[in-house]
């Protein structure tokens, strides 16, 4: 199959070559006449973009089943930040949608490059049909997707790629250079999780001694405690809001359930997107139940798990379940008070009209020993308090120019600019280098966001996922 990519790959090269697609030096070729030219590819419109950029939506047809390509194609949703033909390009995947805004990732914006945003297969709307998720839902069928798609736009960017992405999409940015080594010249994972062993779990041991204040760790699971044993109370506040939201409950079974199950989350979601810092606004045992609803609100929202917030990521449930494994439970301490012990899995989030394999316990040690054994030029980032480095990438033996970086406090949303300044300094200069370029004149600093794009240059590994 590695021999099949390749042939179609130089097709497409060769194709592009004959046709003009590839821009020469110098040449002023059109962004969106060279898009036209890619096969597969459909532009779907051109959104505004800051000056000096480019912005398109796109499709891109992707066989289904990579392993049978006459098995049936779907469309692929891509977007195209478009700086210069010339200038090195960047493979971002968050893991799950892709975003329809204008948004650069840290390191094309340490490259001033171009940036190729994927969605996931199976998150809405690029699912195949009919849908086989035992068949087209692993790591490897995402991984051969990111693949097909770099290989045709390296028709038009002949440069210096690299792949990059946060939380699952750096899961899946390391999963892409394992199966594909040689189709990027460097990897940038973001606070990516690395579960081996699934039954073997150190997460636990993480989360009871994260932080530096055991009155901050004591004071969460005092509320956790409080609002167990307050569910009547807090039930009926969040009946309300799911009654406005018209959310329901079927896929987990009850409101209930769903509110017992954020409640334990909502000790890993703290440290996951808050600081420890933010431990002063955790309410006291007994406050008013509107103030307690009201934090959890910010925290892990007691209606998390309803159909309708959990069917956007029913396929990162699935992946959890069936290749990438998760988190146990950090539920000891409320073992007394629970009506649902052991619901808090992956699977309890997956409809039962889903069916779910055998899980592969081979899947993550294969790419667990290839970054230690053969991984190159891989930089890793995480963050110290961020529950989901506990079981981090490590470099091994025969790890090449790679590199893991942390984040002194930092969480789910650590970058190299929050490092401190000589690691800042290092990784910068390492990713400029990957790229082709020479190290930056100064650090990166915080640049004001163009007029009318706030969120261009914004960390977004924070926001609209679930608890990864």
């Amino acid at each position: 199959m590695r021999r099949l990519f390749t042939a179609c790959s130089a097709a497409v090269l060769a194709l592009a070559a004959l046709t003009g697609l590839a821009p020469s030096a110098g040449a002023a070729t059109d962004i969106e006449a060279a898009l036209r030219g890619i096969p597969g590819l459909t532009i779907v419109k051109e959104d505004p973009a800051p000056a000096g950029f480019r912005f398109f939506e796109l499709t891109f047809t992707q066989p289904a089943d990579h392993r049978h390509p006459g098995a049936g194609t779907f469309q692929q949703r891509f977007t195209l930040l478009h700086r210069d033909f010339a200038a090195p390009t960047v493979a971002f995947t968050s893991g799950y949608n892709v975003s329809t805004a204008p948004n650069r990732s840290e390191p094309t914006q340490i490259v001033n490059g171009n940036q190729l945003s994927m969605e996931y297969r199976y998150f809405t709307p690029s699912r195949p049909q009919p849908e086989n998720w035992a068949q087209q839902l692993t790591i490897w069928q995402a991984a051969a997707d990111e693949h097909s798609a770099v290989q045709a736009f390296k028709a038009i960017y002949p440069g210096k790629w690299l792949a990059t992405g946060g939380s699952k999409g750096g899961m899946t940015a390391t999963y892409f250079r394992r199966f594909f080594p040689d189709d990027v010249d460097g990897t940038v994972p973001y606070v990516a999780p690395n579960d081996v062993i699934d039954p073997i779990d150190v997460y636990n041991k993480f989360l009871s001694r994260v932080g530096n204040d055991p009155g901050c760790r004591d004071a969460l699971k005092a509320i956790q405690r409080d609002a167990l044993k307050r569910r009547d109370e807090l039930g009926a506040i969040a009946a309300v809001d799911a009654a406005k939201r018209g959310l329901t409950f079927s896929i987990v079974g009850s409101a209930d359930k769903s509110l017992e199950i954020s409640v334990i989350d909502s000790y890993f979601a703290f440290w996951q997107y808050q600081t420890q810092a933010d431990c002063a606004t955790v309410p006291k045992p007994g406050a008013p139940a509107a103030d307690v609803y009201a934090w959890y609100e910010r925290v892990e929202s007691l209606n998390t798990y309803s159909d309708q917030d959990l069917s956007p990521y029913i396929p990162y449930y699935y992946q959890a379940a069936v290749q990438l494994g998760a988190p146990e439970a950090y539920d000891g301490y409320l073992r007394d008070l629970l009506r649902y012990p052991g619901a808090d899995q992956p699977k309890t989030f997956v409809p039962s009209s889903v069916r779910l394999p055998r899980f592969d316990y081979l899947a993550m040690p294969d790419v667990d020993f290839w970054v230690k054994s053969r991984g190159t030029r891989l930089l890793f980032v995480y963050g110290s308090n961020d529950p989901w480095g506990a079981e981090p990438f490590e470099l091994g033996f025969g790890s090449r120019d790679s590199y893991r970086y942390y984040v002194p406090g930092g969480n789910h949303g650590s970058r190299i600019a929050q490092l401190p300044a000589a690691d800042a300094a290092a990784a910068t200069a390492t990713v400029r280098r990957w790229a082709g370029l020479p190290p930056a004149a100064s650090a990166q600093s915080a640049r004001s966001a163009p007029a009318g794009f706030p969120e261009f240059d914004a960390d977004l590994t924070l926001s609209g996922h679930p608890r990864l």
